[in-house]
């Protein structure tokens, strides 16, 4: 059967890549979604094990619609009864972009009529009590092509259930693992978030190194599909328990200047079960200091979205900027949205690194060259808009009406 993971914008690589390793087949990648060949198993095995997954789906199906009468017969002709059985309750959301139909609510309404229509007349009834299983069925509407899915995730992936309590502007754990994933977190170098807020990074980083599971702890919406053997779920859960390293010598610092968030830390490294890999302890990340061993900085620090003023962050930057410098050889990895951090960082990063945390555009800058050598930040004074009057052609003099300069 067909699958599809979705993962945040930016992460459909790492996610792919994610994939592989399990041994299975991509077909198709997009913006935020990856689609690929699976078995029921396989169902339960990505479910456990994909980091950077938000979702995963079962493809029912997929078809051309630019009318709703289009969309009404492609969704009918669909096998539902395959998965829903007559007195399971298969709620409908979704999104359209880019399509002659445009509103969720009227595609929501069409599709529900069809999927109706068709359990009618596959179990001979009319009316359908939906107090048994929930299958929450998914569309996506792009360029006039609609897939219908089945969620088997419910609660999204990147709730992995060790963190109940977050800081003030939190990381998303799909996105601080592919985060970690990018810095390469080993046993013989010292990983270090020197704003650890509630713990994140580092928690996934030390998820990573030890193999543990991102899935291992929670629920998942299949548990309950008829179509989907419970010895998936048993065998996925065994096979997560079976791949973990209990004697990993990894380490990671999670450090904060703010006192209160590091019993947060703690508490969620451990409903994580990776609190042995972690030293939580208080520092001012602006007086960090290089230890004689490998090492790589990743962090998270405030952007001046939810959390301090914008002079504020720049003035962050620039001090970060001046302690960072010295951590070199040491790698650094900072996420940040602040358009200006390079600037105030003081060097151009040796890479970057478009992501998105939820619906804000962020960066993730690499830093690996010796500061000494690298390319400072140099910025041209933007030219303002220049405006021009538009000649009236009616009345042969110039109108008062700017217009924009193209």
């Amino acid at each position: 059967m067909l699958l599809v993971a979705t993962c945040m914008f930016g992460l459909e690589r790492q996610l792919g890549e994610e994939i592989d390793a399990l041994g299975l087949t991509r077909v198709h990648t997009m913006d935020g979604r990856v689609t690929f060949e699976g078995t029921a198993a396989d169902i339960a095995r990505a479910n456990m094990f994909l980091r950077c997954a938000e979702r995963v789906m079962i493809k029912v199906g997929e078809f051309p619609a630019t009318t709703y009468d289009m969309l009404y017969e492609g969704v009918k002709a669909l096998v539902w009864e395959q998965y829903i059985g007559s007195s399971d309750a298969f709620p409908v959301k979704g999104h359209c972009i880019k399509s002659k139909l445009f509103s969720i609510p009227d595609c929501q309404s069409i599709i529900k009529k069809a999927v109706v229509d068709r359990l009618a007349s596959a179990y001979g009834i009319r009316w359908f009590t939906e107090d048994g299983v929930k299958y929450q069925i998914e569309f996506f509407l792009f360029k006039d092509t609609v897939a219908l899915m089945l969620d088997t995730s419910g609660v999204a992936l990147h709730k992995r259930g060790y963190r109940p309590q977050a800081g003030v502007a939190p990381l998303r754990e799909t996105l601080a693992a592919s985060i970690a994933y990018t810095a390469r977190p080993k046993e013989d170098i010292l990983f270090w978030d020197p704003f650890c807020g509630s713990g994140t990074i580092a928690i996934e980083a030390a998820m990573i190194a030890t193999r543990r599971a991102p899935g291992l702890g929670r629920e998942f919406a299949g548990q309950s599909f008829a179509c989907i053997p419970e010895r998936a779920w048993t065998d996925a859960a065994t096979e997560a328990q079976d791949l973990i390293i209990r004697d990993s010598k990894f380490e990671a610092w999670a450090s904060d200047i703010d006192e209160d968030m590091l019993d947060v830390t703690y508490e969620n490294a451990t409903r994580a079960g990776v609190e042995e890999y972690l030293n939580i302890f208080h520092a001012d990340a602006r007086n960090i200091k290089r230890e004689e061993r490998k090492g790589t900085v990743v962090c998270n620090p405030p952007y001046g979205e939810r959390m301090m003023e914008q002079d504020e962050v720049a003035a962050l930057y620039r001090d970060m900027g001046k302690a960072f410098a010295q951590l070199y050889p040491w790698h650094v990895y900072i996420i940040t949205s602040y358009p200006e951090f390079e600037r105030n960082f003081g060097r151009v990063a040796d890479k970057t690194h478009r992501l998105y945390n939820g619906m804000l555009p962020c960066t993730l800058y690499e830093f690996f060259r010796d500061p000494a050598e690298a390319k400072k930040p140099t910025f041209e004074q933007k030219k303002p808009f220049e405006y021009k009057k538009k000649p009236d052609q009616k009345k042969g003099f110039e109108s008062k009406k700017p217009y924009r300069k193209k």
